[in-house]
């Protein structure tokens, strides 16, 4: 049996991996991260509930402190993402770095073996030894969309215990039978430090100040005017606040020039777009092939071409055109159930650019 640390949310599904993993014998520790300064560390908090289910299971329960990583890593880069007009993921980046970075070293150093999460997600070993990521059990709660840019040095060294787990209900069902004191909380919110989803609000008390422009339309007609582009979102239709003779979305935000350009439903199509930073977990087949993709969490696989460009960059060519290419957002790459690698969307783009 092997000495595995557990990065325990508080949430159900880390309490539920650590509960299985003790009950098959290992030698389970507990690893809460905090990384923001809380309102309180009461009931519901990651550093509360954490602590509790692990003395529940009777493990020795670890308060990782990364207050100023996460600060310095994550919401600044946030921060400097909507600056520039584009619409950021900082899940990707805090898995990438905070918690298969930090937090793994973290339980490096108290012994572990491996690091476990409560990610819905599977990992398999090939014959060669490659790792491969693979989509979870659960389709409906798959997070392997988040997980691309991990390492094949980061995967041999962290488990998913619930990948193979079909339903959500499953899950909640084993916390009660552990009589886990966390079996009835609610999933957490997707953005752990955007207060009540209202991004908007976060930005301004940042320092982004909310500096009214006009709205365009694709045509070059002023339409009418904007509160800040940090509040509208590639694809946007409601909120906008014109009349037009039939509905228009968010083409584009244009922050340099303090801009929002609207169009018909239409001009959201895009034949393609140009991945930067991109990250493979196996290499890839060629400098040019077919696959699938992914350009956003809920996006259904679409069927593209891939030509890898200098300077880890890649172009993205749909089989057919996508709706709301958003910069700032990450493209995917998926074979069948398994996560090839991915990257940042820089631009979107047509067929006919380079």
């Amino acid at each position: 049996m092997s000495r595995i640390a557990v990065a325990m949310s508080g949430g159900v599904d880390s309490s539920v991996v650590a509960a299985l993993l003790q009950q098959q014998g290992h030698e389970v520790i507990g690893i809460t991260m905090q990384l923001f300064e809380p309102c309180s560390s009461g009931p519901g908090t990651p550093a509360h509930d954490g602590a509790q289910v692990a003395a529940q299971l009777g493990i020795p329960h670890h308060l990782l402190r990364l207050e100023p990583q996460f600060r310095d890593l994550i919401i600044d880069n946030f921060i400097d993402q909507y600056r520039q007009g584009q619409t950021p993921n900082p899940c990707i980046l805090c898995n990438r770095l905070i918690k298969f970075g930090l937090l793994l070293e973290q339980a490096r150093e108290l012994g572990a073996e491996l690091l476990a999460t409560g990610h819905y997600v599977r990992r398999t070993v090939g014959p060669d030894g490659l790792c491969h990521l693979r989509t979870a059990a659960n389709q409906a709660k798959d997070q392997s969309y988040f997980l691309y840019s991990l390492s094949q040095q980061q995967l041999r060294q962290v488990i998913f215990p619930l990948g193979e787990i079909a339903s959500k209900d499953e899950v909640r069902s084993l916390a009660t039978g552990f009589g886990l004191a966390v079996a009835t909380k609610g999933d957490s919110q997707e953005v752990c430090f955007i207060p009540n989803d209202d991004y908007a609000a976060f930005l301004e008390q940042q320092g982004i100040k909310a500096s009214p422009g006009n709205i365009v339309h694709i045509g070059g007609q002023v339409l009418g005017r904007h509160s800040g582009t940090h509040r509208y979102t590639i694809g946007q239709r409601k909120g906008l606040g014109i009349g037009w003779s039939e509905p228009l979305y968010v083409l584009e935000i244009d922050s340099s020039r303090n801009l929002i350009v609207v169009g018909e439903q239409q001009h959201l199509l895009k034949a393609g777009l140009i991945g930067a930073d991109i990250s493979w977990i196996i290499p890839p087949p060629a400098n040019s092939f077919n696959t699938t993709c992914k350009i956003r969490y809920r996006h259904q696989p679409v069927p593209c071409r891939v030509e890898l460009l200098a300077d880890d960059r890649c172009r993205v060519l749909f089989d057919e055109p996508q709706r709301s290419v958003t910069p700032g957002q990450f493209v995917v790459f998926y074979q069948d159930d398994q996560v090839l690698g991915g990257g940042r969307i820089q631009a979107a783009c047509t067929a006919e650019q380079p």
